[in-house]
């Protein structure tokens, strides 16, 4: 396995659209955990943070956990407050064709790429899986002619819905401001842009989630159904926000044992 010993690669060497600086959080960037000798798929992980930060729970364990797995992770630092929409989407997809584009060096299929996100991250991830293109042919940037579709992606207890009375209040201010155009808002519920193209996709939840309302998983796995597009839900009875890999929680934690099997019917390893 390899971890941050390996080095963040910047997703935009000579800077990112938008840029408003030089620092660190102005730089998308993600940081490889691969697999020895390549594997099969690989996920890009998204923290959550509100769109204010990014966790660091969210982020190194749950590569470190992929890699126990089998496949190679990379966790993403994408554009926060004070940047917005749609700063996090493009560094996401961003992501996803530059990992593509890099495929064949890192021993990863092309076409086993997915995408994971907690809370805010997962409406990142929702986002990616619900808005891509397929890509430039005739871009002068070889990333750019890939494209931004993700194979699959995971929900963990994600913010899905820009709409009230469901969404989460700080998400929505940091990434679409204090009064944000209402076709906006529509634009960036995910659960309203689902079409039958959406990838597969893993969701778990809390039902008691005093944050982020399980409606928000409910409300994306209700859409993927009418459209079609095939889907795991999981939802427990009892757990605080922002649990991570639910370590102090043995039955919250077995979420990632179900996900690492529905992984594996991906053929992501």
């Amino acid at each position: 396995m390899a971890g941050s010993e390996n080095g963040i690669i910047e997703l935009w060497p000579e800077g990112a659209p938008g840029a408003e600086g030089s620092s660190d959080e102005d730089r998308p960037a993600i940081t490889p955990y691969l697999i020895e000798g390549g594997g099969k798929g690989a996920v890009i992980v998204c923290p959550g943070g509100g769109y204010g930060g990014r966790a660091g729970h969210e982020g190194e364990p749950i590569a470190q956990w992929l890699n126990t797995l089998g496949i190679s992770a990379f966790v993403l630092r994408y554009r926060v407050a004070p940047y917005r929409y749609p700063s996090a989407l493009n560094d996401v997809q961003r992501a996803i064709r530059y990992v593509r584009h890099h495929a064949g060096v890192w021993g990863i299929d092309a076409g086993k790429i997915g995408v994971l996100g907690f809370s805010a991250g997962g409406h990142l991830t929702a986002a990616a899986g619900t808005s891509y293109d397929s890509g430039r042919p005739d871009a002068a940037d070889p990333v750019e002619r890939h494209s931004s579709r993700p194979d699959l992606i995971v929900l963990c207890y994600p913010v899905i819905t820009m709409q009230r009375p469901y969404t989460h209040e700080g998400s929505l201010l940091n990434l679409l401001g204090p009064a944000p155009d209402e076709e906006l808002v529509r634009l960036m519920s995910c659960e309203l842009q689902v079409t039958t193209d959406t990838p597969p996709t893993f969701l778990w939840h809390t039902s008691d989630d005093g944050a982020v309302p399980v409606e928000n998983s409910l409300g994306f796995a209700s859409a993927l159904s009418r459209a079609g597009v095939p889907f795991d839900l999981h939802v427990y009875e009892k757990g605080r926000h922002g649990l991570g890999l639910a370590d102090e929680d043995k039955h919250v934690a077995s979420w990632s044992s179900v996900c690492g099997l529905w992984l594996k019917r991906y053929e992501f390893y």
